[in-house]
């Protein structure tokens, strides 16, 4: 069952104390939901992660605990450093890992992995996502000041995103495009066929997004009556496989060095009809 917790600091003290005091729940199990980031402080107008189990909190702050044993007990593949850049990094996230935490915990995130296995140590800031059942490429800033800039050349549309997809079905043309609206908002995805199999009726496609909606490609391609392999919530709810959708690329220019960067997924790692 899931719990919350908040608890305004009346007096100095550690922070680990008086969650068990609120909370009842054993040091061992706040350790580990800190460490998971189930726990937060907030201080003046700003709320932060509580990791440290004997972080001293001050009067005035206010303690969060977010205790779900279904969450915390949650599991996922780890990521594979593809380059590290020093103000940012670029990775594969498996199928399964999280793009994004929640107040409930952040264990399984990609981010979160960056931030626990980067050497030397770095923090971790999200500036683009890719869907639990997705796979492949992913970029973490690890200055502000880098997730600003990445996350302004993803608004601006100046990220050239490549994703490799198997369908159901074969295309009517080798070139397609969709400029279906996804939720009021605008959203363009244009399909290339590399390969088709006769004997499963699916066919490899090559997708470019000038868009990033939220399952973008895998509602376009539903709306084509081509259903992306694996695809349980807008698919045929019917394939055993995880599902066929995997960043393989990323290319953008820096602003200000004006350097060009080309992050490719290792060809192992691209989906197989």
């Amino acid at each position: 069952m899931a719990e919350e917790f908040h608890i305004d600091v009346e007096a100095k003290g550690l922070a680990i104390d008086l969650l068990e005091q609120a909370s009842g729940l054993s040091r061992a199990q706040l350790k580990q939901a800190m460490q998971k980031g189930a726990a937060w402080y907030s201080r003046g107008k700003q709320t932060r992660h509580l990791r440290r189990a004997k972080k001293a909190v001050e009067v005035g702050d206010t303690l969060h605990l977010y205790y779900d044993e279904k969450v915390l007990s949650e599991t996922a593949s780890g990521a594979e450093l593809i380059a590290d850049e020093g103000d940012y990094s670029v990775w594969y996230k498996p199928y399964g890992m999280r793009s994004q935490g929640t107040k409930w915990g952040d264990h399984t995130t990609v981010h979160r992995w960056a931030e626990q296995h980067l050497v030397p140590q770095r923090n971790g800031f999200i500036v683009h996502r890719l869907d639990r059942a997705a796979s492949g490429l992913i970029l973490i800033a690890h200055t502000k000041t880098m997730a600003a800039t990445l996350s302004t050349l993803f608004k601006q549309r100046q990220i050239d995103k490549r994703y490799q997809v198997i369908v159901h079905g074969r295309p009517s043309d080798v070139n397609m495009r969709s400029e279906l609206a996804l939720d009021g908002k605008s959203a363009i995805s244009n399909f290339h066929l590399l390969q088709y199999d006769t004997a499963s009726d699916t066919s490899l496609l090559e997708v470019r997004i000038e868009t990033g909606r939220k399952h973008q490609i895998r509602r376009h391609l539903a709306a084509l009556k081509l259903p992306v392999v694996g695809d349980r919530l807008h698919g045929t709810g019917k394939d055993l496989r995880d599902l066929q959708l995997v960043a393989v690329s990323l290319a953008f220019t820096l602003p200000g060095v004006q350097a060009e960067r080309l992050y490719l997924l290792p060809v192992d790692r691209h989906p197989l009809l």
